[in-house]
């Protein structure tokens, strides 16, 4: 399950890559560290335009399944989540890099995958809803109504599998694939929820609770 991710790239890039002509995220800085309940930028079309937005990352469960914000999709036949993979309520989550947790003693090691060193931007085949309730920790709830993102997941590839052989996150990474997934027909779009290619996906750090391409990291250091 992937509960960690980095979208460390600035907006223009986004406005770039996804056709992005209405931003109305306001300033989102390089977000080196995403987890459940935190808002990141997210890409749909709103009245037949790119927009991107930020979101709060977790879907209400559905119901008897707890209270714990649901961050990955994998069962799409299932009538909770049918309704919300409409094109309507699809949409690319940015990011260049995610994290699956090593099984290690004492506590697991996030291991973090990308397209490659470089971390290129790729975004992933997310949904999201409107929802009225209370959002955020315990100490900083937030209440009233919210816009709610997840994405899908699907078989790990070879890459991933020795980590978390459970699933991995369904990555879209051309023009192609981003414009089908936000409006082709579900039998159509849901096509693209197959694990990445071994060749196109790599193990890029180890051991952070955050990731960003080395130069940037190297620069932060020089400046600590």
């Amino acid at each position: 399950m992937c509960n960690l991710y980095s979208s460390y790239t600035t907006q223009e890039a986004m406005r770039r890559a996804f056709e992005v002509s209405r931003d109305s995220a306001g300033n989102v800085p390089p977000l080196p560290a995403i987890f459940p309940d935190q808002m990141a930028p997210i890409v749909r079309l709103h009245e037949g335009e790119g927009e991107l937005i930020r979101m709060r990352w977790g879907f209400p469960p559905p119901p008897k399944v707890g209270t714990q914000p649901v961050t990955n999709v994998r069962n799409v036949s299932s009538p909770f989540w049918r309704a919300w993979l409409k094109p309507q309520y699809r949409c690319l989550v940015p990011l260049t890099s995610f994290s699956e947790y090593k099984d290690t003693k004492p506590r697991k090691t996030p291991v973090w995958f990308a397209l490659s060193q470089d971390r290129p931007l790729a975004a992933f085949a997310g949904i999201w809803r409107p929802w009225t309730g209370i959002r955020g920790t315990k100490a900083e709830p937030v209440e009233g109504e919210h816009l709610l993102f997840s994405f899908l997941t699907s078989e790990p590839n070879s890459v991933v599998a020795p980590i978390h052989p459970k699933a991995m996150p369904v990555i879209l990474t051309s023009p192609e694939e981003y414009k089908t997934w936000l409006t082709a027909p579900a039998e159509v779009a849901l096509k693209l929820q197959r694990p990445l290619p071994d060749d196109m996906l790599k193990i890029v750090a180890e051991g952070a609770r955050s990731d960003q391409p080395e130069g940037e990291r190297s620069a932060v250091n020089s400046h600590a």
